[in-house]
């Protein structure tokens, strides 16, 4: 039993004889209690040892599951110039599927408001922590221009850097140098000019869609496995991690038909707009589809898988919301794309919870089930230990102390598709 000191005259929520699992390790604590003041877990412990203080909300748990939220390590949030509405529309989608924590991958002016907006609790949004303007061939062309990025970006409060492909190496050198001296971290794309072996020796931390490891170990061929193994070890070493992006990559090689893609239910909950333009550039791919596309998408698969046995930490993310990838329900396909890979539920269940926590642990404390974590809960009707699919049984979510019960999920669902239904003026 773990429990801290508790404020009776603060509103409590109690989770009562749920079982849960606090993602420190391959666990289940069957039939306790957690309580949660404010935005943080203050006791969990066997039902019979937590009182439930009067006056507190409870949610009951009998044979139900409680897990830490879930994390979306590449996602991304419209630009302020978006219609406030849209944004909204977007962190909910993430919030509706258990998604408490968003990694923005793409900064734009003026963000930084919205995620403080978001942070403080006055807007339904998971906690965001936001990469900014990114750092390109088109936005950075000498080592001086990538310096002052650096500093500026620092400056202006955004929680890290955003690689994109185009820099040249001495522009990437640059750009790494000072950001280290400074202390912030960077990740994304591995610049061709730089190559993945460099990007390790650089520092970079992570890696997204498995840039660079594709191109090292070769794109159309079957790997070579003692290659294999040298760069897993290299990454390991470096302390790297690897975002795989997997469902959405297999989109952009053109090896998931249209009829599949257009079958998604999720995009109800997207504009017909987006939609008509996401069919329009799918057909167009699969005009010019590469003839090692399979290949390419197996070798990704076997990327992940060796980089998840050799010690690597992996980080959920879907880049979400782009091409047939929706906000929140993106990740449910990318779960079920890691464990193809060969990762087990609880390994990719801990790739979006307990890893994302030691990643932020420099920002706050989150993704164990834990006293004095954030309150970023997700109940579930079934043991996702068992199958990753129960993912998707909900019962309701809590984002920082802000319980979400399923029914009203759901009628948020309903008026956004409503909303998107009808026709557009």
């Amino acid at each position: 039993m773990t429990a801290i000191f508790l404020n009776v005259l603060a509103v409590l929520t109690a989770f009562v004889n749920v079982h849960v699992l606090p993602m420190d390790s391959e666990r289940i604590l069957w039939n306790h209690t957690v309580l949660v003041e404010g935005d943080r877990i203050v006791a969990v412990g066997p039902v019979d040892q937590i009182p439930v203080p009067s006056g507190a909300v409870v949610v009951d748990g009998t044979d139900r599951f409680l897990m830490p939220g879930l994390a979306e390590m590449h996602g991304h949030v419209p630009p302020p110039s978006q219609p406030a509405e849209e944004i909204e529309a977007v962190l909910f989608l993430y919030a509706a599927n258990g998604i408490t924590t968003v990694r923005g991958m793409l900064g734009w002016p003026g963000q930084l408001a919205l995620r403080d907006a978001a942070n403080s609790g006055s807007l339904l949004s998971p906690t965001l922590y936001l990469a900014g303007p990114s750092f390109s061939g088109q936005t950075v062309s000498s080592p001086k221009q990538a310096r002052e990025r650096v500093r500026q970006q620092v400056e202006e409060g955004w929680n890290l850097l955003k690689v994109h492909p185009g820099m040249s190496r001495e522009s990437y050198d640059a750009m790494a140098e000072t950001a280290h001296a400074l202390g912030i971290r960077f990740g994304g794309h591995v610049p061709a000019d730089v190559g993945l072996e460099h990007a390790l020796e650089m520092g970079q931390e992570t890696f997204d869609h498995v840039d660079g490891f594709v191109e090292h170990l070769g794109a159309g061929q079957p790997i070579d496995w003692i290659q294999m193994s040298d760069i897993v070890a290299r990454t390991r070493q470096a302390g790297a991690w690897i975002v795989p992006t997997g469902v959405l990559w297999e989109t952009l090689l053109g090896v998931v038909s249209l009829e599949s893609l257009m079958s998604f239910p999720e995009l109800a909950y997207v504009s017909r707009q987006t939609v008509a333009s996401w069919e329009r550039a799918h057909r167009s791919r699969l005009v010019n589809v590469d003839p090692n596309a399979v290949q390419t998408a197996l070798n990704r698969m076997q990327i992940v898988k060796a980089l998840s046995d050799g010690g690597v930490p992996i980080l959920m993310g879907t880049d979400a919301p782009q091409q047939f990838s929706v906000p929140g329900f993106s990740l449910h396909r990318e779960m079920k794309w890691m464990v193809d890979a060969g990762m087990t539920p609880y390994d990719v269940l801990r790739s979006g919870t307990s890893a994302v926590g030691r990643y932020f642990s420099n920002e706050d404390q989150f993704g164990n089930v834990a006293v004095g974590h954030r309150a970023d809960l997700l109940m579930l009707d079934a043991n996702p230990f068992e199958s990753i699919s129960h993912v998707a049984d909900r019962v309701g979510v809590m984002v920082r102390g802000r319980w979400l019960p399923e029914s009203e999920i759901q009628s948020r669902l309903d008026a956004l598709a409503s909303r998107y239904a009808a026709p557009q003026e």
